[in-house]
């Protein structure tokens, strides 16, 4: 039979251990017993050896692993509520997260044990017992109230939780509260006794009208209710209360307990700032794809507009009628062009030239044009660390940075301010150095929703015609391809700061090299152009043949590969897009080489995550060249990877 009392340190206590490791099971009993407990267990593994144990000899307490070969606590606590049994529930377990638990607890378990701290598995079997004893005799209160009371009252001054009843009958009063009160609320009891109004007065006023109302409440659902202590803090309390009845069968009383969850409170709110935070990058990771998608195929459309541009304007005499008109298009296109990379900066999939920097001397040489950015009505304020570590990234997107930063600052300020440019560098045990570069501005702030929303590409609160809304986006995608991170402080009328922390790296920056005067251009050779839009194979076929190339072209790669195996006529240059269908630029040339290994290669895209795809460098006699691009560019690359007398 069940132990009717609370179990003393010789009270035998019946144990159903569901557990399928020896030792565990053992180590689990070791604890009991080492704390007085005198504990004789039943061990089972399948839910059949369970069910025969509850029905045949029920125990008194049930302790239960998470997750076994052939049984699950999911089906321990199923078995047990089917018999209706009031036994506590314990789980004990190594493997099982917050969730998992939580739910098990929603779903009637008592309480949660680690296999690490099985320390706390005594006092925890100790404490549920005596909680299953106050469940009995609150069911008899019914019948013996005053008798009910004074056990209660006996169990309740030793409770970790809160212990409270609160008379409904004949005048309402909070009657009793445990002396666990003073630890969890920071009142005494006797603070909190008597007039209800004064009680409440502690209780948030967000929380007041539901808390009254499951006082006068004949079944009293779970409620969390936030408290504030005497020195400014809030608790968060979790009641779980039931209502005692009167001969009559009213509701004459509420008795119930409040446990503190303060720290699972904040665990979950912190849990759920990291999972917003997860969602944000997923969310602009996903727009960075459908960016440099269209960015991709934008690409060849703007490299046919610019380039057959570019060839009128060479072949219109200087005082065409039609000059004016290819100069507009021309400018159209560029400004498409910046368009499209830019959204291929957030993509991170623009072709980066990361090098070593010091980001103290590029924020100085870049002074004088963002003084001129952002108006003489802006004050620019430099406070910069000296000796910082130097960083590894593209200058041009480094530069790009502060520009649209300022830039963004500048319209938060249209009566003026002041931007202040700080670099600071961060180190801290066991953590990779950084270099931090925040720009702060004193201009109208950001909303939260704003805020949250300010990386998104084409996102923008400037009226039309007034901006893309693909600055701060560039600004993330060259951020996040250097390997840093990006954030916003912001509030309405307070500012906003921006702060981008970067790997920092020890190595010194190298002083500027002059490249010197360009080569002419080529054209005593004959190129393989491989490009499967046929409007910029003939663009690019075009622009070879006027400035002497001999062109054969085509649209598949395995065509190419049947004029390179031939061997005539002779092919001095490939030129190839980097994704066709097929096969890829990059293994196309690879195939060439096997058996042209001397080859020049130049490859053609407008969209690539790096030198080449996968982050592979480019081979000797490779050059890569983004789309779109004029003749200019073309004969320059073709020329540099040629050679003299190429």
């Amino acid at each position: 039979m069940p132990v009717v009392g609370v179990p003393a340190m010789t009270a035998p206590v019946r144990l159903l251990l569901c557990e399928d490791d020896d030792d565990d099971a053992v180590l689990i009993v070791t604890h009991l017993r080492r704390d007085g407990l005198d504990v004789t267990y039943e061990r089972v593994e399948t839910a059949e050896a369970a069910a025969r144990a509850l029905r045949g000899h029920p125990p008194d307490i049930i302790i239960s692993d998470y997750r076994m070969p052939a049984f699950t606590a999911e089906d321990a606590l199923r078995l047990l509520h089917e018999t209706g049994l009031d036994i506590p529930f314990i789980l004990v377990s190594g493997q099982i997260g917050d969730e998992h638990a939580a739910a098990l607890m929603r779903d009637g378990a008592h309480d949660f044990i680690s296999k690490d701290h099985l320390t706390g598995i005594a006092p925890a079997v100790r404490r549920e017992l005596q909680d299953a004893q106050v469940r009995r005799r609150r069911r008899e209160a019914e019948n013996a109230l005053r008798k009910s009371e004074q056990r209660f009252r006996l169990f309740a001054e030793n409770a970790p939780d809160i212990i409270f009843r609160y008379r409904l009958l004949p005048s309402e009063e909070l009657e009793y509260v445990s002396p666990a009160a003073a630890l969890i609320l920071g009142h005494r009891p006797d603070e909190l006794c008597g007039d209800p109004g004064h009680v409440l007065s502690f209780v948030d006023p967000a929380d007041r009208p539901a808390l009254e109302r499951s006082w006068h409440s004949a079944a009293p659902e779970p409620l969390v209710v936030r408290w504030h202590r005497p020195d400014g803090t809030t608790v968060w309390t979790e009641q779980r209360a039931v209502a005692v009845r009167d001969e009559h069968g009213r509701p004459a009383a509420v008795e119930g307990i409040l446990r503190d969850i303060t720290a699972q409170v904040a665990a979950q709110r912190e849990r759920e700032r990291l999972e917003h935070r997860l969602r944000q990058v997923e969310r602009l990771d996903s727009l960075g794809k459908l960016g440099g998608g269209v960015a991709h195929d934008f690409n060849n459309l703007l490299m046919v507009i610019l380039g057959h541009a570019e060839l009128a304007l060479e072949s219109a005499p200087d005082d065409s009628a039609v000059r004016d008109d290819l100069e507009r298009i021309q400018r159209a296109a560029e400004r498409g062009a910046s368009l499209t990379r830019q959204l291929l900066i957030f993509s991170r999939l623009e072709p980066s030239r990361p090098e070593i920097l010091d980001l103290n001397a590029v924020v100085e040489d870049t002074g004088q044009l963002l003084r001129r950015t952002i108006g003489e009505d802006v004050e620019l304020i430099a406070e910069l660390e000296p000796g910082l570590n130097t960083v590894r990234m593209d200058r041009s997107k480094l530069e790009q940075i502060l520009l649209n930063v300022l830039l963004n600052a500048r319209a938060a300020m249209p009566e003026g301010g002041r931007v202040t440019i700080r670099t600071a560098g961060v180190e801290a045990a066991g953590v990779p150095p950084i270099v931090r570069l925040s720009l702060t501005d004193t201009g109208f702030g950001m909303s939260p929703e704003v805020a949250e929303r300010a990386f998104e590409p084409f996102f923008t609160t400037k009226r039309r015609g007034q901006g893309t809304g693909l600055g701060l986006s560039t600004v993330y995608g060259a951020v996040k391809e250097a390997g840093g991170e990006i954030g916003i402080e912001s509030e309405p009328g307070e500012g906003t700061t921006v702060t981008i922390d970067l790997p920092a790296t020890r190595e010194p920056a190298p002083a500027a090299v002059d490249s010197g005067p360009a080569r002419p251009h080529r054209r005593d050779a004959t190129a393989l152009v491989v490009e499967d839009d046929g409007e910029v194979r003939d663009l690019v076929e075009t622009m070879l043949a006027q400035s002497g190339y001999q062109v054969i072209d085509t649209a598949s790669p395995i065509e190419a590969l049947r004029i390179a195996d031939a061997g005539e006529p002779w092919i001095d240059v490939l030129l190839a897009d980097v994704v066709m269908p097929g096969m890829s630029g990059v293994e196309l040339a690879e195939r060439i080489r096997r058996a042209r290994p001397a080859v020049p290669v130049l490859l053609m895209s407008g969209h690539t995550t790096g030198s080449l795809p996968s982050g592979v460098v480019l081979p000797p006699r490779t050059a890569l060249i983004r789309k779109p691009f004029t003749s200019a560019d073309l004969l320059a690359q073709l020329d540099a990877i040629l050679g003299p007398g190429g």
